[in-house]
């Protein structure tokens, strides 16, 4: 059995990964730390793991070596003492936003402050299978992914790996978010009362994961525009660009199909008639599945790319389990199967 440990135990991407891995055949969870909840017993956080587990959050400070360490934790906590975990397991994956980029000028220019540990950088691998399944293969540390960087380059990565966007036009992708991406312990604008009903665009220019977007992708004009719904999880990117011209829409279709059929967790949805006819965050609640869709205007060149996620899953805590499967050398869906629930 691989042997997992997880720091940051107690917040929404911990407890989803503590409930994928409980579940994975091949894994036995060793440690979930806590600093504020040491001694609690996870399901007292995570509710839905009672009778499932008697694991026992346990202090930072207490962590014994693993096979694979996951860290959950906030923005800028991994990178001061990467030195320090790298002791402690010989692969880690990495959920936070601090080894994404692998460039510290990059770095710097988005997060404003310059990186603690820079030389680590390189070191890591972008946490997107579809995008680096043969070097997760053989990695040793995998960076955590960003949920609406997740959904806006799986909306845009077929269109861009079959060369259809016209490079000369930007790409604007809007993304509607639920609140659970605002973490367990939440702000002011994800409390209840403020929050319900809303539709609310927080972040029209500039936001953090357009860096991983313009990286992964090889974009660099493109934009993310963020608005908050009111979902828990999920989060669904719409990309408006323009194809190259001349491209018709049986090019699109061949461009989405070759990319859903090569990747297990990826789907195509663009149906004719019924209720879901287009990418649906709702329906892919615990799910690692991404569904994809598209439409042209052909007389305009105007694509709309759509990219539906559960934003704690493919966003977060899937991809991770997924790039973990990938590399110990096992099938990449092992302990990924949920299909999702319909009705929810």
């Amino acid at each position: 059995m691989i042997t997992a440990s997880i720091v940051g135990a107690s917040g929404y991407t911990g407890g989803e990964l503590l409930r994928l891995l409980l579940d994975h055949p091949e894994v036995a969870v060793v440690q979930a730390t806590s600093r504020q909840r040491a001694g609690e017993f996870v399901y007292q956080t995570h509710p839905n793991l009672r009778k499932r587990t008697q694991l026992q959050f346990t202090p930072p400070d207490t962590l014994q070596p693993c096979d694979v360490l996951f860290l959950a934790l906030p923005h800028g906590q991994t990178q001061a003492n990467i030195e320090q975990y790298a002791q402690l397991a010989p692969r880690i994956i990495d959920l936070s936003a601090d080894f994404r980029l692998r460039d510290p000028q990059t770095y710097a220019r988005w997060y404003r402050q310059p990186h603690q540990a820079a030389d680590w950088l390189p070191k890591f691998v972008y946490g997107l299978p579809e995008l680096h399944r043969d070097q997760l293969r053989e990695a040793r540390y995998v960076s955590g992914v960003g949920c609406n960087a997740t959904a806006a380059i799986l909306a845009l990565y077929p269109l861009v790996e079959a060369d259809l966007l016209d490079p000369a036009r930007a790409v604007v992708v809007d993304i509607k978010v639920g609140s659970s991406e605002g973490g367990a312990r939440g702000n002011p604008g994800s409390h209840h009362p403020e929050r319900s009903g809303v539709v609310r665009t927080f972040s029209p220019f500039g936001h953090r994961h357009t860096a991983e977007v313009i990286q992964e992708l090889g974009l660099e004009r493109v934009s993310l525009c963020m608005t908050s719904v009111e979902l828990v999880r999920g989060a669904l990117a719409a990309a408006h660009a323009f194809v190259r011209p001349g491209v018709e829409t049986k090019q699109l279709w061949r461009a989405y199909r070759a990319v859903t059929r090569a990747n297990p967790f990826l789907r195509l949805v663009k149906e004719r008639r019924g209720l879901y006819r287009v990418p649906e965050p709702k329906i892919l609640a615990g799910s690692n599945y991404a569904d994809l869709g598209f439409d042209l205007d052909p007389e305009s060149g105007r694509v709309v790319a759509l990219c539906a996620i559960d934003n704690l899953m493919k966003g977060a805590s899937g991809s991770a389990v997924q790039c973990m499967n990938l590399m110990f050398g096992l099938d990449e869906t092992l302990g990924l199967q949920f299909p999702g629930l319909h009705p929810v």
